[in-house]
């Protein structure tokens, strides 16, 4: 046979098929074209789909492939069967100005990035096999457009992005052409927003005249009037209750169509706000087109790769008109080296980014969280809406706890809600009383004690444990935690809001911050630990959110004891630092109040970034490896509540699905791995997979409280 073989199959009657390596690399350029097309790079994605897999023409991988397909079972495989370098030494050879764009791209698009400077010694050790044919490439490469040494890595990463999902779906289609044919989805932007408008339509006419949906009705109207603005970022800066997500999403679509943007990426904190979100999008523009990305497992954690092949979802390359996904996923991603997940990022590009409650992003990865959004914006031309309730300073100089940590954030930030529309006063419904003296935590419970309706919301699991147990036991007692397994904590949140809707019920709840934003619920009366400014305003958000009564309070509240260090004592020495008459609920409050939180830190880019990828020699592994949105030393552990023991006996008969682990997912609490690990040895966990533990004695999860530990290991962890 003289073809050279990219990928072999047998169809359902034991017949061969074959697609050529020609076939494959063609294939391959077209959609990597296309995609790149997205940045004005279409030429580069055809260059780097042409070369990807020339390396199969060596003697060596024939003979593999043609071996382990069992195509022909007695070749034996003679030399170095590895192609992926080949196509960097051709784009070396053929475009000597541009190949160090290229190198990388194309020697790891199956094994992930190199740390730079290994992928050109790996260049430079390795010669041109004398089986390969290089011919020209008549292709004009133009010169990209990069306006700062920050956009480097992301260029080549997205261009990495393009050439892995074109590499993914022309396999998909000859190797599994059914599933691939599950892939075929189109969109109308113009559409969408017409569903969108015919349901906002449906809203006003049932809702009725109060000052809040006044509010709401204002704010949609200026989302209408600021769509078609220019490409760039922008924010909306709503009080709670004010309608922010669906008004977000309004100017979203009019900016979409206006500028012909390709999809809506909704970056979202917590994964309750998330369910939320997607549940309402899903009601407005159906289920095919809104995904929604989140899960509780890492499935590249699971060492099997046909069962993690079959675990994988079609979320990989977010080809939906709206993504609901977390800001972990969001930007990870954008710093990763690993194919899996920079398969999706090229779909950012010409793009609207929605960032959800953006003040919860992290200080110590700011840096190159500000510097990502602007290279997003700048070379692939996508939009940025912020929206929250407490905005932060994300544009000017940004200063530090010292001369060396600080950075210049994004050039300008447009405010689609003017600041002397005061939306702050027309939705006020609470005052805070903050009361610095000292409480044990069964203080704290005899003032919820005598409210017959309260919210209270500490900072740690230990506290709402220790709280809540002190509490008396004459109405409907709530604790909420990320002790809770998440479906746990679904079915506490419903029973919430079902006590709520009886006015003869007696409901007191004391919560972890999970509770804090994007929930909605309404009592007359919340309190909240001492922390920062921001976290309480979203606390007194669920504070006559409805406006039910004239005016109602939310306590701040100080417990005997330290706080956590790190985010929670920055955050609340922040406020503490205010000082003069505030009105804690305007912008210019929360202002100061981040000036002073910068402040705090005295290190914006925590992981390095600027050093190990603003260079000539970016060292992609290295900052994929370390860079963590949030630090997590935690490990999901399943436990034995409701269905999860059914769902279990499953998994260990083997029917081990995607599907299946989501759902064990929903019943899985969250457990440090040093605890984890002595957990194991007490023989109180046992692992079924990979990455995947069981606590299999009911006894230790109670109906209330969650996870029980009794005193195997220390519960101070703040994990919401």
């Amino acid at each position: 046979m003289n073809m050279i073989i990219s990928h072999i199959r047998q169809d359902d009657d034991g017949r061969w098929m074959i697609q050529t390596n020609d076939e494959h690399q063609r294939g391959v350029a077209e959609l990597a074209g296309k995609f790149a097309a997205d940045f004005d790079m279409a030429a580069w994605g055809e260059v780097v789909g042409l070369l990807h897999d020339k390396g199969k023409e060596k003697r060596a991988f024939q003979e593999h492939i043609m071996r382990n397909s069992g195509y022909r079972p007695e070749v034996v495989v003679s030399g170095n069967k590895d192609h992926a370098v080949v196509g960097a030494l051709i784009a070396k050879q053929l475009f000597p100005q541009f190949h160090l764009l290229m190198d990388n791209v194309l020697m790891g698009h199956h094994r992930g990035l190199y740390d730079e400077e290994e992928c050109q010694q790996k260049l430079r050790e390795t010669e041109m096999p004398m089986e390969i044919d290089v011919q020209p490439i008549n292709i004009q490469l133009p010169v990209p457009r990069l306006d700062g040494r920050e956009d480097v890595h992301q260029l080549v990463r997205m261009l990495y992005s393009c050439l892995v999902d074109a590499d993914f779906l022309d396999t998909e289609s000859f190797m599994l052409p059914e599933q691939h044919r599950l892939r075929v989805h189109t969109w109308n932007m113009r559409e969408l927003l017409c569903l969108l408008q015919r349901h906002l339509a449906q809203l006003s006419s049932g809702a009725p005249q109060s000052a809040v949906n006044e509010v709401r009705q204002y704010v949609q109207q200026q989302c209408v009037a600021q769509g078609s603005g220019t490409t760039g970022f922008y924010s909306l800066t709503v009080p709670t209750g004010g309608g922010k997500t669906l008004a977000s999403v309004l100017w979203a679509l009019h900016h979409a169509v206006a500028h012909d943007l390709r999809h809506i990426i909704i970056g979202i904190p917590y994964t309750s706000i998330i369910e939320q979100t997607a549940q309402t999008l899903k009601s407005i523009f159906g289920e095919e087109n809104v995904l929604e990305h989140h899960s509780n497992f890492d499935y590249e954690q699971i060492v099997d790769r046909d069962m993690r092949q079959r675990m994988k979802l079609a979320t990989e390359n977010w080809d939906y008109p709206i993504i609901v996904t977390t800001n972990v996923q969001l930007f990870e991603s954008l710093f990763s080296n690993k194919p899996s997940q920079c398969r999706k990022i090229h779909n950012l590009a010409r793009s609207v980014i929605i960032l959800d409650e953006v003040q919860t992003l992290s200080m110590e990865c700011l840096r190159p969280i500000v510097d990502t959004l602007s290279t997003l914006h700048r070379v692939f031309g996508s939009s940025v809406l912020f929206t929250t309730a407490s905005q932060p300073i994300l544009s000017g100089k940004i200063d530090g706890a010292n001369y060396t940590a600080n950075f210049h954030g994004l050039p300008g930030i447009h405010e689609i809600i003017p600041r002397e529309a005061r939306l702050h006063d027309k939705l006020r419904r609470v005052t805070l009383q903050i009361d610095e003296s000292p409480k044990s935590a069964e203080e704290v419970a005899s003032l919820l004690a005598r409210h017959d309706r309260v919210l209270c919301i500490v900072n740690t699991r230990r506290d709402a444990k220790e709280i809540f147990e002190h509490l008396p036991d004459d109405g409907a007692n709530i604790h909420l935690s990320r002790m809770m397994c998440p479906a746990h904590i679904k079915q506490s949140l419903q029973a919430i809001k079902e006590q709520l809707s009886r006015t003869d019920a007696r409901v007191r709840v004391v919560a972890t911050q999970l509770i804090e934003a994007g929930v909605d619920v309404d009592f007359p009366v919340v309190y909240r630990q001492q922390a920062g400014l921001d976290s309480i305003l979203q606390a007194a958000g669920r504070c006559n959110r409805e406006g039910r009564i004239p005016m109602a309070t939310t306590h701040v509240f100080t417990l005997d004891r330290a706080l956590p260090p790190g985010a929670i004592s920055k955050s609340n020495n922040a406020r503490a630092n205010m000082v003069g008459d505030y009105d804690w609920f305007s912008q210019e409050a929360m202002t100061d109040y981040f000036r002073q939180l910068h402040a705090q830190y005295d290190n914006f880019d925590k992981f390095g970034c600027e050093h190990l990828l603003y260079n000539n020699q970016p060292q992609y592994e290295e900052i994929g490896k370390s860079f963590r949105l949030i630090e997590d030393n935690t490990m999901p552990v399943i436990i034995n509540w409701d269905e999860s023991d059914a769902l279990i006996s499953q998994l260990k008969s083997g029917h081990a699905t995607y599907g299946l682990l989501k759902k064990l997912g929903q019943y899985s609490v969250n457990v440090r791995r040093r605890d984890l690990q002595q957990l194991l040895q007490m023989g109180a966990v046992e692992q079924l997979l990979e990455g995947v533990f069981y606590a299999p004695d009911p006894r230790c999860y109670d109906a209330k409280l969650g996870l029980v530990t009794n005193n195997f290991w220390i519960n101070e962890t703040y994990i919401i």
